[in-house]
C-alpha cells in the first residue's frame, strides 16, 4: 500500500470556493490511481481554505507526471465555479511536486495540471496513457464532459482584425473568455479612485510655454517620437535667418547640428491619411515637422514649425517670433497629430494589440508547465478582456475614439498599418531604440533613464531565468515549442515581414516583458495628467493656419472641441488612466508556478533590483519641478489591465 499525501489551495478571491464534488485521479509511469473523492470533514473548499488528503493506492505510481481533476455539482441546479490555485503532493518516495493550476473550473470540466521540475518532452511523459494525449498538451483546446460524451473546443484560434495590422482572438464577446483570463469581479465592479494630481493642475497653467512643449516630447505620454537632426529633410526648408535669434549668440544652426543641440519631429508617416468629416466637411491631421533646440539650459524648444509635409506658399514655417495666436496655433495643430499617433500607434498598437498577438502565441504554443510558460503568463494577465473591450468601446464601429479624433476609422486604420509596415524587433528594443534617434545623451530625459534602468534589471532577470532552462543556444534550437511561439509571433504580430528583423530569445522576452509593463506604463498612466484638451486634442474643427497673421484667441477658441467632444476626451483619459484595487505591480508573482529553488531566489533578486530602482527615481522625483512617475516600478503593472 502507498500513501500519497496531497495539500489543495483554493483561491483567495471573491467567489472562489464551491459546495461542488472536487475528484482527483494520479497518473505515473507505471500506473494510475482510482478516481478519488476530495472530501474531509466539513466543508472542503472554501474561499483561502488550504485543505489536506490522502489517496492510497496498491502500490507506487512511479514517476508521478499527471494530476486529473474534475467537479461534479452538489446541487443539480445550482452553479458555482471553484478557483484552484495549486496542488502539491509529496509521493510515498518522500518527493514534493507542485502541481500549478490558478484558474477556475467549471461544473463537468476535466482539469489537466502537470508537475515536475525539468522540462521534458511531452511524447515521452504521455507515452504510457496515450488515450490522454488526443488533446494538444498546449491550452488549445479544452475538453468538457457533457451527458458522458467527452467534448473537444477549440478556444484559442487567430482572427483578422483589419488586412495589415496584427491579428487578434478569435472570441466575439468577452463573456466566451475562460474565466481564467476574463476580468475578476472585483475589476469589473471597484475601481480606486485617486484624487486629482498635481500635473494635470501644473499642464493648465503651462502649457503654452515652449519649454514646457518640449519637456512634453521626452517625458509626456508619447517620448518615442523626435530624433536628433544632423542634416534638415529637404522637404523641411528653416533658413539660418529664420531661427537665429533663438539660438545661442553667436552660434549658427549648422553649429548646433553638428555639437547635437537640434532635433526634430517629422510626422511623415500621417501624409495623405484621410481624416473624418465633421458637419459634411472633413477635418485634418496635420503631417507637420518641427524643429526643437536644446538652449544651454538644457530647455528642448521649439524653434520652427511647418505644418505640411511639402513646401509651397500655403504650407509657411511658423517661428516663436510670429503673433502668440500664430505660434499656438501651430504647435497645436503639431501636437494634434502626435496625441493621434500616442493614442492609436504607440498606446493601443505597440503595446496592447502587440501584447496580444504574445499572449495568443504563449496560450498556443506552450504547455502550462512549460518554463516560459510560467516566465510570460503572469504579464498577459486581463490582455484579452480589455482589448476586447476596447476595440468595442474606444476603436469600435461606434467608439469613443471615433467620435472625438479627426481621423475616422479608415484614417485610424491607415495609420496602424504604415506604422506597423515600418516597425521592426530592435526599434521595439530601448536600447537600440534610444541609440538609434541620437538620444543618448540629451539631458533630462527622464523616460530614457528610468526605462534604460528598468530594461537591464528586466533583461537579467530573463538571461538568467532562459538560462538556467537552456544552458546553449542547441537546446534553444531543439524546443520546437519555442521556435514555434517565435514563428507565431513573427506571422501575427508582424505580418512575416521580413524587414521586421531576427530576434534572439533573451532580447526578444525582454522585449515582451518590457512592452507589456514598463512602455505600456509610460504612454498610458500620463494620458489624464497631459491630455488636458487645449495641451494636446485628438481633435481640432478648423484646418490649419496656411498664412501668417490671420489668426486670433477667437481661432484657437474655434478650433478647439466643443464641450461635449471634451468632456467625452476627458472621460477617456480618466479611465485609461485609473486603477483598479487588484493591481498586480511589476515584479509581483501572487502565483506560485515555479518549483525550483533557483527560478525562485531570481524572482527574488528581481523584485530586490526593482526597489532599489524605485527608491532612487522617488528621491530624484523629490527634486523635481514636474516629478516623472510613470517608471517608477511601484507604480507598473505587470500586465495590461486598462
Amino acid at each position: 500500500m502507498a500513501e500519497y499525501k496531497l495539500e489543495v489551495t483554493t483561491g483567495d478571491m471573491q467567489y472562489a470556493g464551491t459546495w461542488d464534488h472536487i475528484f482527483i485521479t494520479f497518473f505515473g509511469n507505471e500506473g494510475q490511481s482510482d478516481r478519488t473523492e476530495l472530501d474531509n470533514f466539513g466543508t472542503d473548499f472554501t474561499r483561502g481554505a488550504v485543505r489536506t488528503y490522502t489517496i492510497k493506492t496498491s502500490s507506487s505510481l512511479g514517476k508521478l507526471l499527471l494530476v486529473k481533476v474534475e467537479k461534479d455539482p452538489y446541487l443539480v441546479l445550482s452553479e458555482d465555479e471553484w478557483y484552484c490555485s495549486k496542488i502539491v503532493v509529496t509521493t510515498p518516495e518522500g518527493n514534493v511536486i507542485l502541481f500549478p493550476c490558478y484558474r477556475w473550473i467549471s461544473r463537468g470540466e476535466l482539469v489537466e495540471l502537470r508537475g515536475g521540475r525539468e522540462l521534458v518532452p511531452v511524447s515521452l511523459q504521455y507515452s504510457m496513457y496515450p488515450e490522454l494525449h488526443l488533446r494538444s498538451q498546449r491550452l488549445i483546446w479544452r475538453y468538457f464532459t457533457v451527458f458522458s460524451v467527452t467534448l473537444f473546443v477549440c478556444f484559442y484560434r487567430w482572427k483578422i482584425m483589419a488586412e495589415g495590422l496584427p491579428h487578434i482572438n478569435s472570441f466575439n464577446n468577452v463573456s466566451e473568455l475562460p474565466d481564467e483570463i476574463r476580468f475578476s469581479k472585483s475589476k469589473s465592479n471597484i475601481l480606486s479612485y485617486l484624487p486629482i494630481a498635481f500635473l494635470p493642475e501644473y499642464v493648465t497653467e503651462h502649457w503654452k510655454e515652449d519649454d514646457f512643449y518640449g519637456y512634453q516630447f521626452l517625458n509626456g505620454i508619447n517620448p518615442n517620437v523626435i530624433k536628433k537632426c544632423s542634416e534638415l529633410p529637404p522637404n523641411f526648408p528653416v533658413t539660418e535667418e529664420m531661427v537665429k535669434p533663438f539660438l545661442e549668440e553667436d552660434s549658427s544652426l549648422e553649429e548646433e547640428m553638428e555639437d547635437g543641440k537640434i532635433f526634430l519631429y517629422d510626422q511623415k508617416k500621417m501624409d495623405g491619411i484621410p481624416a473624418r468629416d465633421y458637419n459634411g466637411e472633413p477635418l485634418h491631421v496635420s503631417a507637420g515637422l518641427c524643429l526643437f533646440y536644446l538652449n544651454p539650459e538644457d530647455k528642448l524648444m521649439p524653434i520652427a514649425i511647418q505644418l505640411h509635409q511639402q513646401p509651397s506658399e500655403d504650407n509657411p514655417i511658423f517661428l516663436p517670433s510670429d503673433s502668440e495666436t500664430d505660434w499656438l496655433l501651430a504647435k497645436m495643430f503639431i501636437k494634434n497629430a502626435d496625441v493621434v499617433d500616442h493614442e492609436v500607434v504607440h498606446h493601443l498598437m505597440k503595446t496592447h494589440f502587440l501584447a496580444e498577438v504574445y499572449n495568443m502565441a504563449t496560450l498556443r504554443c506552450f504547455p502550462v508547465i512549460h518554463p516560459l510558460y510560467k516566465l510570460l503568463i503572469p504579464h498577459f494577465r486581463y490582455t484579452f478582456n480589455i482589448n476586447m473591450v476596447g476595440r468595442e468601446s474606444i476603436f469600435g464601429t461606434n467608439g469613443i475614439l471615433k467620435m472625438v479624433s479627426s481621423l475616422g476609422s479608415e484614417g485610424l486604420t491607415e495609420l496602424m498599418r504604415r506604422a506597423l509596415s515600418e516597425t521592426t524587433y530592435s526599434s521595439l528594443c530601448l536600447p537600440e531604440n534610444i541609440t538609434a534617434r541620437g538620444l543618448k545623451s540629451i539631458p533630462n530625459f527622464y523616460y530614457r533613464d528610468d526605462g534604460l534602468k528598468l530594461w537591464n534589471i528586466i533583461n537579467r532577470f530573463v538571461k538568467a531565468t532562459v538560462g538556467y532552462y537552456y544552458p546553449s543556444d542547441k537546446t534553444v534550437h531543439k524546443d520546437t515549442e519555442l521556435q514555434e511561439w517565435i514563428s507565431e509571433i513573427f506571422i501575427h504580430a508582424f505580418l512575416g515581414n521580413k524587414a521586421s528583423g531576427k530576434p534572439e530569445v533573451i532580447r526578444f522576452i525582454t522585449v515582451v516583458i518590457f512592452t507589456v509593463t514598463a512602455q505600456h506604463a509610460a504612454v498610458n498612466s500620463g494620458q489624464f495628467d497631459y491630455h488636458w484638451v487645449p495641451n494636446g486634442s485628438l481633435l481640432l474643427h478648423k484646418h490649419p493656419p496656411t498664412t501668417k497673421g490671420q489668426s486670433s484667441m477667437e481661432t484657437i477658441l474655434e478650433t478647439l472641441p466643443n464641450v461635449g467632444e471634451t468632456v467625452s476626451f476627458a472621460a477617456m483619459a480618466w479611465v485609461l488612466s485609473e486603477k483598479y484595487t487588484d493591481v498586480v505591480p511589476l515584479g509581483a508573482y501572487p502565483e506560485e508556478r515555479f518549483d525550483e529553488p533557483a527560478p525562485k531566489q531570481m524572482i527574488k533578486d528581481f523584485q530586490e533590483e526593482l526597489s532599489y530602482l524605485s527608491e532612487e527615481i522617488t528621491s530624484r522625483n523629490s527634486e523635481l519641478k514636474v516629478p516623472y512617475t510613470y517608471l517608477n516600478p511601484t507604480e507598473i503593472e505587470n500586465s495590461i489591465t486598462i
